[in-house]
């Protein structure tokens, strides 16, 4: 059963802006490109080890990009070395010296971000500019309303969406001016309101690019919910070609998080999406202890199928019509549900061992579907020499 039945409910379609496309190394980002998740390691840059190590904590979540901070020599020192090492495209974090830009691209950066207002004059900019340009990096240009330049906090008075637009395009310029259209362009603040205002209007003014985020968003829970808004809004609209989930939290859960917003509008589906009820006198087992119990031990599937996990007779067979997996309780006997598969009541199952049945059911289910869809990969052509 497909879990993406926008092509015949087209009051789920998303109709995506028009950008144009740049790479990020391997990846793609903009135009017909998914959109892509991201995230920024948290170790010293320095400590090439565990930078390394948090970078395959964050490709085993399903990364697309991971961004790096480069705050001084030892870090871009640091950095070719984790580069070599990184399965996904490195950006490099560039702030207040534009030489840790130059050498990171030399490092073997996929990406520089630098951020306008604090990485000096527009010398120094083409400098940078020059950098990505003989060693195949792109750009993002990545305005925040904590840091504008000075000159526009004094015409505006204040960070708003139009000062953050105005840096944004007037650094666009710049590089339009040397001819390097390999860019995309962030507008983050920590207000909403801000953040979604500034992006709206900045889509209406540009072709590249955008990268979403709500900068400094906070502590997991509040930061969730914060960018799930701010983030999920813009992505509505149709604006958004790369995010990224700002938490004071592990980077993973920034990923988790990045990829449970895409799949909510449909936009991009990753792992098992569990569609659970929130329980009430009704349910026929405890279904937020299974739950929990569930996202913990199908956290490894990548393949994209669904689970409903309900916990009566109400809305249990209605939810497992629309999912590849599913189990209701609170049938006629108690501490007995019903498995569905592909939307039809396959057989009964005991609550004390539903969540261990669940499992190898959806791991069975995940590799039946890649199958299917390695299937419809065609085969590499090998040419023979002659």
């Amino acid at each position: 059963m497909s879990t993406d039945a926008s092509h015949h409910r087209p009051w789920r379609r998303i109709d995506r802006r028009v950008s144009r496309k740049i790479r990020v190394g391997s990846v793609e980002v903009g135009g017909d490109a998914p959109i892509t998740v991201q995230s920024m390691t948290n170790t010293l840059t320095a400590d090439a080890a565990a930078t390394i190590d948090q970078i395959r904590r964050l490709e085993e979540a399903g990364a697309d990009i991971v961004r790096v901070s480069c705050p001084d020599e030892e870090s871009t020192a640091a950095f070719k070395t984790i580069a070599r090492e990184s399965k996904v495209p490195l950006v490099a974090d560039i702030h207040f010296h534009y030489k840790r830009g130059i050498e990171a691209a030399q490092a073997g950066a996929a990406c520089l971000r630098i951020n306008p207002g604090n990485i000096g004059s527009p010398a120094r900019v083409k400098e940078v500019v020059q950098a990505a340009r003989d060693h195949g990096c792109s750009m993002r240009i990545g305005v925040n309303a904590g840091s504008l330049e000075r000159d526009l906090l004094e015409k505006y008075g204040e960070p708003c969406p139009d000062a953050m637009v105005e840096s944004a395009l007037f650094h666009a310029r710049i590089l339009q001016d040397l001819d390097f259209h390999e860019f995309k362009i962030s507008v983050k603040a920590s207000d909403t309101f801000m953040t979604v205002a500034a992006y709206n209007q900045l889509a209406d003014q540009i072709d590249c690019p955008l990268h979403l985020g709500i900068t400094e968003a906070g502590a997991l829970r509040t930061g969730t919910v914060k960018s799930s808004i701010g983030i999920g809004n813009l992505l509505w609209a149709g604006i958004g070609d790369t995010i990224r989930v700002s938490l004071a939290a592990e980077p993973e859960e920034e990923i988790k998080v990045g990829f449970d917003i895409l799949k909510s509008l449909g936009l991009r589906h990753r792992g098992v999406n569990i569609i659970a009820c929130p329980s009430c006198a009704r349910q026929g087992y405890d279904v937020i202890r299974t739950v929990e119990k569930l996202e913990a031990r199908l956290a490894h599937i990548s393949t994209p199928l669904s689970l409903s996990i309900i916990g009566c007779v109400v809305n249990g067979p209605g939810e497992a019509l629309m999912t590849d997996v599913g189990f209701t309780g609170g049938g006629s006997g108690k501490g007995t549900g019903m498995v569905y598969m592909a939307g039809k009541a396959d057989h009964k199952l005991g609550d004390r061992d539903m969540v261990e049945h669940i499992v190898e059911l959806v791991e069975a289910k995940a590799k039946e579907i890649q199958a299917a869809e390695d299937a419809k990969t065609p085969a590499p052509v090998t040419v023979a020499a002659e």
